[in-house]
C-alpha cells in the first residue's frame, strides 16, 4: 500500500488485481464490507463491482473526511468518477472515543500498532459512538448516475476494504481525524492524564510502571540509543583441527558445520533485529529457522530452540532429531553432511531433499503437514468446507475432490491443498507421482492455489 498523504487526505495508488484472495482478512475490513452488502439492494451489481475490483479496474483511491473517491474503468473503456460517503463524527463524539482511547493502555497500543482494537469499537457503540458503518452509512455517488450502489462504487468499497487492511486509520480518517491529528490527541490525553494521576499520590515514590503503559508510551518517550553496526557477515568459526585428538564419539568437521550454522543464525537473528528497530525482531525473509542450543550431525541429541519465520509467532519449541535434520540440511550444508543428516534421520536422499523443501517454505508447521495426516473434529472440517466453498466467485471455483482427512485435489489438475492444524493452507503439486510442497501457507485457500498457478506460469 503506497501513496502521499497530508493529515486531511490520502491517496493511495492503484492497487495490483486481487487474484483469488478474499477482499479482507481483518475483522474490521469484513465489517465495512457486510455494511456495503447489506447496503446494496441488488445482488447482481455486487458481483459485478466485485469482479472489477478483482480485475484492478479501480484508479488511485483519494480517503477524505466523510469521502472516498476513485475513476472506475468499465470493460468497453469508459470511465466514471465514482465517491461513497461516510458521515463523520463530530467534535463531541471525537472527545467522547478520545477519552475512552485514553483509559486503556492497550487501546492506544493497538491503534499506534495499526490494529483496530475490538474493545474500543464495542466501548465506543456502548456509548452511542458507531466506528464502523452499518446498513445504509455507505452512501453512494457516481458518474453512471445510478441511485443505488452500481458496480462502480461498489468495485470502489471492495478496494477500501483492502486498504483498511493494512491500515485502519483510513476508516478514521473517513470519520474525520487524520493520523497525525489523532496520534497527537492521544499523546496529549496520554500524558495529561498520567501528570494527574501522579499528582494524586502523595509521598510517594513509584517502583515502576506496568509494561502495557510503557509500551503504549513508545512513541512519547525519547528514542532509544543508535542500535550496533550489524557486522557484514558472520563470525568465522574456530578451527577444530588440533594435534590434539577428538574425544569418544567427537567428529570435529562435524562440529565446525555446525559452529557455522548458528553463527550465521545469530547473524540473521540480529539483522532481522535491527531492520524493526522499536518493534522488536521482525520476521524472516523466505525460509523458516530454528535456533538450537545442541544438535548432532549423526542424528543423536535433540535440539530445543526458538521458531521464526515461520508463520507462527515466535515460540519456544523442542525439536525431534529428524525436524532437526531437516533443519540443518534446509541451510544447503556440503553433501557429505546432507548424506550424514539423511542417514541419522531414517531418511533415503530423496526423500531428505522433499523434506528440506517444505522446511524452506514454512519450518515445522510444514513438515507436519508433508509427513503427517491429521484428522480435524466434526466443526473444524465444516469450517474448512466453507472456507473452501466461499475462497472463489461462482464461475472460477475449481472442482475439489477430498483425498484424505484435510486433504482436497483439484480435480483434472495435478495440485492439491492441505490443511494444516493451525487453519492455514498449504498448496502441493504432483511430481513423478509424488505430492511435494509448491509454495508458502496462506489463510485463503484461493491465494495459495493462485500463487501456485503464478510460480508455474
Amino acid at each position: 500500500m503506497s501513496g502521499y498523504a497530508y493529515d486531511d487526505e490520502r491517496t493511495f495508488a492503484a492497487m495490483p488485481p486481487a487474484q483469488g484472495s478474499a477482499f479482507a482478512r481483518t475483522w474490521w475490513g469484513r465489517a465495512w464490507l457486510k455494511a456495503l452488502e447489506d447496503t446494496a439492494l441488488d445482488g447482481e451489481q455486487l458481483k459485478r463491482g466485485r469482479r472489477q475490483a478483482r480485475a484492478g479496474a479501480v484508479g488511485a483511491v483519494s480517503v477524505r473526511p466523510g469521502r472516498i473517491t476513485a475513476v472506475v474503468k468499465d470493460r468497453d473503456g469508459s470511465s466514471y468518477r465514482s465517491d461513497v460517503l461516510l458521515q463523520e463524527l463530530s467534535e463531541d463524539d471525537w472527545d467522547r472515543l478520545l477519552d475512552l482511547a485514553v483509559e486503556s493502555a492497550g487501546h492506544i497500543a493497538a491503534l499506534l500498532d495499526h490494529e483496530m482494537p475490538p474493545h474500543l469499537v464495542e466501548d465506543a457503540a456502548a456509548a452511542g459512538l458507531e466506528l464502523l458503518p452499518g446498513i445504509g452509512d455507505l452512501d453512494p455517488e457516481c458518474g453512471c448516475e445510478a441511485w443505488d450502489h452500481c458496480p462502480h462504487t461498489t468495485a470502489l468499497c471492495y478496494q477500501v476494504a483492502r486498504l483498511l487492511d493494512e491500515d485502519p486509520f483510513v476508516l478514521l480518517l473517513m470519520r474525520g481525524r487524520g493520523e497525525r491529528a489523532l496520534v497527537e490527541a492521544l499523546q496529549e490525553r496520554s500524558a495529561a492524564r498520567a501528570g494527574a494521576e501522579e499528582s494524586a499520590v502523595e509521598d510517594s515514590v513509584p517502583e515502576g510502571v506496568p509494561a502495557e503503559e510503557a509500551f503504549a508510551a513508545r512513541d512519547i518517550l525519547p528514542p532509544l540509543p543508535a542500535p550496533p553496526v550489524l557486522p557484514p557477515a558472520p563470525g568465522e568459526p574456530p578451527s577444530l583441527d588440533t594435534e590434539t585428538a577428538p574425544g569418544p564419539g567427537i567428529d570435529p568437521s562435524a562440529l565446525e558445520v555446525l559452529a557455522a550454522d548458528a553463527a550465521a543464525r545469530a547473524h540473521r537473528l540480529l539483522a532481522e533485529a535491527l531492520a524493526a528497530p522499536g518493534r522488536g525482531r521482525a520476521g524472516t525473509s523466505g525460509g523458516a529457522d530454528t535456533g538450537a542450543d545442541t544438535v548432532s550431525v549423526t542424528g543423536t541429541v535433540s535440539v530445543k530452540g526458538t521458531m521464526s519465520g515461520t508463520g507462527l509467532g515466535t515460540a519456544e519449541q523442542t525439536l525431534t532429531v529428524t525436524q532437526d535434520a531437516v533443519r540443518l540440511a534446509a541451510g544447503s550444508p556440503p553433501s557429505w553432511i546432507v548424506a550424514r543428516l539423511a542417514d541419522g534421520s531414517g531418511r533415503r536422499r530423496a526423500e531428505l531433499d522433499v523434506a528440506t523443501r517444505a522446511w524452506r517454505f514454512g519450518g515445522a508447521a510444514a513438515l507436519a503437514v508433508l509427513e503427517e495426516e491429521w484428522t480435524p473434529g466434526a466443526e473444524a472440517l465444516a469450517r474448512a468446507k466453507a472456507v473452501l466453498t466461499e475462497a472463489w466467485e461462482d464461475d472460477a471455483r475449481p472442482v475439489l475432490r477430498q483425498a484424505g482427512a484435510a486433504r482436497w485435489t483439484v480435480v483434472g489438475a495435478e495440485t492439491q491443498l492441505r490443511l494444516g492444524e493451525d487453519g492455514r493452507w498449504w498448496p502441493f503439486r504432483k511430481e513423478r507421482g509424488q505430492w511435494i510442497p509448491a509454495g508458502p501457507a496462506d489463510q485463503d485457500p484461493a491465494a495459495a492455489l493462485a500463487a501456485l498457478s503464478a510460480r508455474e506460469e
